[in-house]
Parts: C-alpha cells; sequence; structure tokens
C-alpha cells in the first residue's frame, strides 16, 4: 500500500546540490501512512477486535482511516477544532469515525486516550509511538538512502518529533546531518530542547502550520531528537507562505503548511545545505485547503 514517492531536483533557488523528497504524494497526501501501515500490522488479535482509537491533526486521521479500513478493523479519529476541514473530510470519506474535541490537539489527544481506554482499545498517537516512528522515521529513511546515495544532510519539519527522530536514528549514525525546521509561532520542540528536557506546558501561538503545533513534548520523542537532530531552525508564517508558493510555482507541486516547512528553512535561509553531497528536503504534506492555497497564490493587490 506504500507508494515509493520521488526525489526531484529543488529547482533554480535552492541550488544543485538539494533535492525534495515528495511525501506530499504519498496515499493519503502525508508521510503518515508509513506509520500508520507499521501500527495497524502490530496489533494483536484482541486488538483489531476492539478496534484503534487515534489522535490526529488531519493527516495521521486519514492514514489510520485508510489503513484500517484495508485490514477491516474498526477505527476512531479524534482531531480538535483546528483541524482542516479537508483532512476532516478525508478521515470521514476513508470510513473512519470522526469526532472534533477541544480546541488543539492536546485537548483532543486527552478525549482520544479517554475514550481508548473506555472501550478497551489501542490508542495510536501520530508521534508517541514506537511503531508510528518505525514507519514514519525508519522506513521512510530506508527508501532515502535507496534513492539518494550521496545523501549528506535532511531537513525536515518538526511537530510531535516522531518522523524526526526516526529519521535521526536511522540517518544520523550513518553520517547524515538532520536539521529540524518549525514555525516560530509555535514550536514545542525548539524550547524543549533549549531547556535540556521535556515540555508538558508550552504555550504556542497560531500557525497556519497546523500539523506542528502543540502544548507539550514526549519523552520519547525529545529523547530522540535531542541525541540525532543537529539544530532546529526556526521560520515565520511569511516564509512558509513563500516556500508553499514555490513549490507550486516552481517545482509543480502543492504542499501543505507544515509539509513546507523544511523548504522554507532553505529559501529563508533559516538552515544551510550541506557543503558536500545531497542535501534533501522533505515536502511532508500536501492536504492543503483550496482556499487557502488560493489566497497565497493570489497576485499582490488582488482581493482576499
Amino acid at each position: 500500500m506504500i507508494r515509493v514517492t520521488p526525489v526531484i531536483a529543488g529547482g533554480a533557488q535552492l541550488g544543485a546540490r538539494v533535492a525534495l523528497k515528495l511525501e506530499n504524494l504519498q496515499r493519503t497526501g502525508s508521510f503518515k501512512l508509513r506509520g500508520a501501515v507499521r501500527a495497524v500490522a502490530a496489533l494483536s488479535a484482541a486488538q483489531r477486535a476492539v478496534g484503534v482509537v487515534a489522535a490526529s491533526a488531519g493527516s495521521h486521521g486519514a492514514a489510520m482511516a485508510l489503513t484500517c479500513a484495508r485490514a477491516g478493523v474498526r477505527c476512531t479519529v479524534v482531531v480538535s477544532e483546528a483541524a482542516p476541514m479537508v483532512k476532516r473530510a478525508a478521515i470521514e470519506r476513508l470510513g473512519a469515525e470522526l469526532l472534533v474535541r477541544g480546541a488543539g490537539y492536546d485537548q483532543a489527544e486527552a478525549a482520544a486516550i479517554a475514550l481508548a481506554a473506555e472501550r478497551g482499545a489501542r490508542f495510536v498517537s501520530p508521534f508517541d509511538d514506537d511503531d508510528v516512528i518505525a514507519g514514519n522515521g525508519g522506513d521512510l529513511a530506508a527508501e532515502i538512502l535507496a534513492q539518494v546515495p550521496d545523501l549528506a544532510r535532511v531537513l525536515v519539519a518538526v511537530g510531535g518529533g516522531g518522523m524526526a527522530g526516526g529519521l535521526g536514528a536511522a540517518l544520523a549514525p550513518r553520517g547524515v546531518s538532520m536539521v529540524g525546521v518549525q514555525p516560530e509561532a509555535n514550536c514545542a520542540m525548539y524550547h524543549a530542547l533549549a531547556h535540556g528536557g521535556p515540555v508538558a506546558d508550552y504555550r504556542g501561538g497560531p500557525t497556519l502550520a497546523d500539523a506542528l503545533a502543540g502544548d507539550a513534548v514526549a519523552r520519547r520523542n525529545y529523547d530522540l531528537c535531542a541525541r540525532h537532530l543537529e539544530s532546529i531552525a526556526l521560520v515565520s508564517e511569511a516564509d512558509i507562505r513563500a516556500a508553499i508558493a514555490y513549490l507550486y510555482r516552481e517545482v509543480g507541486t502543492v504542499a501543505e503548511p507544515s509539509g513546507a516547512a523544511a523548504v522554507a528553512g532553505l529559501l529563508a535561509g533559516a538552515a544551510a545545505p550541506a557543503g558536500r553531497g545531497t542535501t534533501l528536503a522533505i515536502v511532508s504534506g500536501g492536504n492543503i485547503e483550496p482556499d487557502l492555497l488560493d489566497q497565497i497564490l493570489a497576485p499582490p493587490g488582488a482581493p482576499a
């Protein structure tokens, strides 16, 4: 079910040694399918009988919905009021039960954990789960290494840190430097690394990159990112918009704000390519609201 997604040139503005891994072309429009497939495959017979409950900013939920539908497993996805409608629609279209709880991801996660306990179901986190990390990070790393023999640096968007940590665990020991990118408006992992430990009470602001927002950093993901990320670069909301426009106009691909974050880091100069080999930026998702894409691509001065 997992597609091998393409690696393409990053375009003139990024330079000849920068390539893009188009995980926005994965089924369900996001890298999240890799972790969902791993998590559902690991279910016990008893867990399959009860079903699963997932919390999601949107893309993990769609991935879980598709994977569970293929496996004949009941799936309930809890999202917050901040989840984009395009992602909510995909979750329901793919056959999962969709529940909306709370203003932000952390409230949705608390509701999902409580519901899973009530049902005796397995809760599947979008980042704080060994199977999800192995799929979203480790399996993706193996595919990248087969496609980019001279890989020197990877730029990856960081939210909860599952993809970044899993990629780092697989790639950093091979001498590949790992750089995370977060929106400066909401960057819990950046603050956790700066303070030397997981945080449970970070309060970020609103960001277009809804899938990267959160108020807490889990110990498992903190440890992986602290061990394997060289640094985290911060980008502005304007940087993210510029990256979405660049990817559409110059590369010919559609990215959501979270999916464009790694490219935003390069375009804004917040992160630099390696001095040797290939630097790879991961375009992690493409599930953008059509109205937002139109707004970003509108000529200056056009009516909003």
